[in-house]
C-alpha cells in the first residue's frame, strides 16, 4: 500500500503503534484535519489499523509502517507538513525529516535538530501528561482545537451481542496480564448470575481464551479483525479487560468497561471521557514497567471479588439492551 508520493498539499502523519496508542490519538488526528482543512492525510503506521481509520474518514490514506527502523515508503518532491504523533523524538522526528516535509509539527527535540521555538509548532514535552491530551496540546497548538471528546468513533454495533459480557484476558506483555485462572473465576461467577460470556482476543490468544471461557462462557479468539472487534465491543453490554487496546475502543465506542490498571497509571492512559461509564480498578504506585515479563504486584493486587463487584455496579446500571 506503499504510496507513488507526497504533494506539497499532504498532511504525513506518524504513529506507527499498536491499537491503544493508535485510539488515544483519534482526537489529535481529528484536529490534523481542523487545522489543514480539505488536505489529504496520510498516516504512517499499521496496515490493518490505518485502513480501518480510512473506513471511519479520519485518514485518507495509509504507507504500512510498524516501529522506527525502517524509512518511511513515500517519494515525491516534499513540502508536505510532516506531524510526529508517534514519540518525543530524536528517532521518529529524523524519520519523518528525512520524507523532505515543508514543516515539521512535533514536540522540541533539540537531538533532532528541532528545539523549541515560538515561531514554529515545538512545545515541550511533558511526561506525566494524559496521552490523549499530550497529542491534543501539540495540534491545538498548531490550529487544529481538539479535546477528548474527539475520541468518540462512529462504530455500528454488530448484532446478537446485546447481552453480552465481553472478557478480554490478554495484553502484550506479561506485566498488564491478570492471571488465567482468575479470569475464569469471574467467568463462572458472570456465567452463574445470568450472563453470557464471550472471551476475546486474537488468533495467537486462542489456548489462553479457551481457558479463561472453560464451559461457561464461549471464546471468540481470532475471530475479528480490528473492525469486527471494534463492532463488538460496541454491541456489546459490557468489557472487562486490562490496560490494553480494547480498552480504548471501549471509550471510544461508550461501551461500559471495568479496567484493570497495573503497572501503567490510569491518569495518563485511563479513559479521557465518560469516566461514569469506566470503572478503573489500580493498586499501583506508577512505577511499574509496562513491558514487563512477569505480572506487576499492582495488578497481582486486584482480586476477583473486586472485579465482579464493579462490574455487577456497572450491569446494573446498564440493563441488556
Amino acid at each position: 500500500m506503499a504510496l507513488a508520493g507526497l504533494g506539497p498539499g499532504d498532511v504525513l502523519v506518524l504513529r506507527a503503534l499498536g491499537l491503544g496508542d493508535a485510539l488515544t490519538g483519534v482526537a489529535a488526528l481529528r484536529g490534523v484535519r481542523r487545522a489543514w482543512p480539505g488536505r489529504r492525510v496520510v498516516l504512517a503506521g499499521p496496515e490493518g489499523i490505518g485502513g480501518w481509520f480510512v473506513r471511519l474518514g479520519l485518514v485518507d490514506a495509509v504507507v504500512p509502517t510498524v516501529g522506527l527502523d525502517q524509512p518511511l515508503a513515500v517519494g515525491g518532491a516534499g513540502s508536505h507538513v510532516a506531524v510526529n504523533l508517534h514519540g518525543r523524538g530524536p528517532q521518529s522526528h529524523r524519520l519523518l525529516g528525512a520524507t523532505g516535509p515543508s514543516r515539521l509539527v512535533a514536540f522540541a527535540s533539540p537531538e533532532a535538530g528541532h528545539p523549541a521555538s515560538a515561531d514554529d509548532v515545538a512545545p515541550e514535552f511533558r511526561a506525566d501528561e494524559h496521552e490523549v491530551a499530550r497529542w491534543c496540546r501539540l495540534l491545538t497548538a498548531a490550529g487544529g482545537g481538539c479535546g477528548p471528546e474527539d475520541l468518540r468513533l462512529p462504530v455500528e454495533p454488530a448484532e446478537g451481542v446485546a447481552d453480552a459480557v465481553l472478557l478480554h484476558p490478554g495484553a502484550a506483555s506479561g506485566s498488564r496480564r491478570w492471571p488465567a485462572e482468575r479470569w475464569h473465576e469471574l467467568a463462572q461467577r458472570l456465567s452463574g448470575a445470568g450472563h453470557r460470556v464471550l472471551v476475546t482476543g486474537s488468533a495467537g490468544e486462542a489456548e489462553l481464551c479457551a481457558e479463561v471461557a472453560g464451559d461457561v462462557g464461549r471464546s471468540v479468539a481470532g475471530e475479528h479483525d480490528v473492525p469486527g472487534l471494534a463492532a463488538l465491543v460496541a454491541g456489546a453490554r459490557l468489557l472487562v479487560c486490562g490496560d490494553t487496546g480494547v480498552a480504548h475502543v471501549a471509550t471510544g465506542v461508550g461501551t461500559p468497561s471495568v479496567l484493570l490498571f497495573g503497572p501503567t497509571p490510569p491518569t495518563t492512559w485511563g479513559p479521557a471521557i465518560d469516566t461514569e461509564r469506566h470503572l478503573v480498578l489500580w493498586h499501583g504506585d506508577g512505577t511499574g514497567d509496562p513491558h514487563a515479563a512477569e505480572l506487576d504486584p499492582a495488578l497481582a493486587a486486584i482480586t476477583v471479588d473486586e472485579v465482579e463487584e464493579a462490574a455487577a455496579a456497572l450491569l446494573i446500571l446498564q440493563p441488556a439492551h
